[in-house]
């Protein structure tokens, strides 16, 4: 019988990173990301993707009405802007003195904090 696989894969991109759109509507938009869901490589990003919500009047909103919210995004429209340049640039991972990953970019060599 096959072994499934529930593993879930390791994204590059974390909660807090500024990241940029590279595709879709939204495109060119930076951002700061709020919520990575794993299970569906998917991250929501700060006012990019916004979508119109319908919602019914509550304690919250007492009209109602129509609110633009972020909806998610599949991590490979996203890159990590590079803090040197400013530029999205690809992640790599390297060990550093103490034998620890960390996430640098591509572009500078710049660890990504």
């Amino acid at each position: 019988m096959e072994k499934k696989n529930n593993k879930q894969p390791k994204l590059k991109i974390r909660k807090g990173d500024l990241v940029q759109v590279i595709a879709g509507d939204s495109k060119g938009k930076q951002g700061r990301v709020l919520e990575v869901l794993l299970s569906e490589n998917r991250a929501i990003v700060e006012g990019a993707n916004l979508v119109s919500k319908h919602t019914k009047p509550n304690a919250a909103n007492p009209n109602g009405g129509i609110v633009k919210k972020e909806a998610p995004i599949h991590v490979s429209n996203l890159m990590v802007v590079d803090a040197k340049t400013g530029k999205p640039s690809r992640v790599g991972i390297q060990k550093n003195t103490a034998g620890k990953n960390i996430r640098i970019a591509k572009k500078s060599g710049e660890e990504i904090k």
